[in-house]
C-alpha cells in the first residue's frame, strides 16, 4: 500500500504537471471505484486544478468551486503519467484523468478492486473523508503519546491505525519499530515513558528519510516504481536476510495474508516470535479487512 512517503512524492510529481491546468474529463472504467453521486463526477469537468494535498494516504485534487475528488489507492492502486491522452489498460486500468496538459492513468493490480474515488463538495464534507489520525511532521510528544494510547494494541496495529496516526502502514510500521528497537507485537501499554520518546523519533525519522529516499528515486520523472519493498529497506521485505546494524537474520510473523518483518537482535532480545503463540493475539488485535484498517 501507498504510504505517507509514497503519496507524497505522488503529490509533488502531479503538482509539476497538473497544477493550474484544466480537468477536460474523467474516464471511469471501473464502476466500483466511484463511491459517490452527489455531487457528479461530471461536476469537476473543465475545472481548473487549484491544489494537491494529502488526507492521510489518501491524495487529494481540489477544483475550482470548493469542488473535492479524493483518490484511495489502497493496497494495489498506482498512477501513471502520461503526456498524451492514453487508452485506459485491459484488466489492471480503472480510470484515466484527463488533463489539459496529459492524462493520469489508475490501475489497481489483482482481482479485489479496492481503490476508490469520491467527489465532494466544501471542507466540510472533505473532512468527513479524514480518518483522523495525528500527522507526526507536527505532532507534539505528548499528541503521539495520547494517539498511540489511545486504545489497547500491538504497537504495528497502533502505529497503523488510521484514526490515530495518519500516513503509516504495514511497511513502514515494520520500520520504525527496527529503528525503535522495540518488538512489533509489544503491546503498546506496556511501553515506558523512554519508549514512548524513542519511538516518537523513530517515527518521525523513518517517514522524512523515506520522503528523501523517493524524491531521489523519482527525480524529474513520475513515480512508476511505487512498491512496499525497496533494498534499502531494514527489515521490510528482507526475511531471511541479515539486518543491517547487527547481522541477526529477518524473521517474519504471517497471519492470514499480512506479513510482519522484524530483527530479532534489535528488537526482540534474541527471541523469535512464533506464529502459533501469536495466533489469538492477532486475531483480537488486527482488523479483519484493509478496509477496517483504514478506518
Amino acid at each position: 500500500m501507498p504510504e505517507l512517503p509514497e503519496i507524497v512524492t505522488y503529490i509533488e510529481a502531479l503538482e509539476k504537471r497538473t497544477l493550474g491546468e484544466t480537468l477536460e474529463e474523467v474516464r471511469v472504467r471501473s464502476f466500483s471505484l466511484l463511491r459517490t453521486f452527489d455531487p457528479p463526477l461530471e461536476a469537476v469537468f473543465g475545472k481548473q486544478l487549484l491544489a494537491l494535498r494529502r488526507l492521510g494516504k489518501r491524495i487529494v485534487f481540489e477544483f475550482e468551486d470548493d469542488l473535492f475528488v479524493v483518490l484511495h489507492l489502497m493496497i494495489a492502486g498506482r498512477l501513471h503519467w502520461h503526456e498524451e491522452r492514453k487508452a485506459i489498460p485491459g484488466r489492471v486500468g480503472l480510470a484515466a484523468f484527463d488533463f489539459s496538459s496529459g492524462t493520469v492513468v489508475l490501475t489497481e493490480a489483482g482481482t479485489k478492486r479496492r481503490a476508490s474515488l469520491h467527489v465532494v463538495a466544501g471542507e466540510d464534507a472533505l473532512a468527513d473523508l479524514d480518518p483522523g489520525g495525528i500527522e507526526l511532521s507536527t505532532a507534539s510528544p505528548a499528541e503521539f503519546s495520547a494517539a498511540l494510547l489511545a486504545e489497547r494494541h500491538t504497537l504495528k496495529r497502533a502505529l497503523s491505525d488510521a484514526r490515530r496516526i495518519s500516513g503509516i502502514g504495514g511497511a513502514f510500521a515494520d520500520e520504525i519499530l527496527h529503528r525503535a528497537g522495540l518488538s512489533p507485537m509489544q503491546m503498546n501499554t506496556n511501553l515506558g515513558a523512554d519508549e514512548i520518546e524513542r519511538l516518537y523519533e523513530a517515527s518521525r525519522t523513518v517517514l522524512e528519510q523515506w520522503v528523501a529516499i523517493r524524491r531521489e528515486d523519482t527525480g524529474d520523472g513520475f513515480p512508476e516504481k511505487v512498491t512496499a519493498f525497496h533494498p534499502r529497506m531494514a527489515v521490510h521485505g528482507k526475511y531471511g536476510e541479515p539486518c543491517p546494524v547487527c547481522g541477526t537474520t529477518v524473521q517474519r510473523i504471517v497471519y492470514a495474508s499480512r506479513e510482519t518483518n522484524y530483527c530479532p537482535g534489535c528488537q526482540t532480545e534474541g527471541r523469535i516470535l512464533a506464529d502459533r503463540s501469536l495466533s489469538r493475539l492477532l486475531k483480537d488485535d488486527w482488523p479483519k479487512t484493509v478496509e477496517e484498517l483504514e478506518g
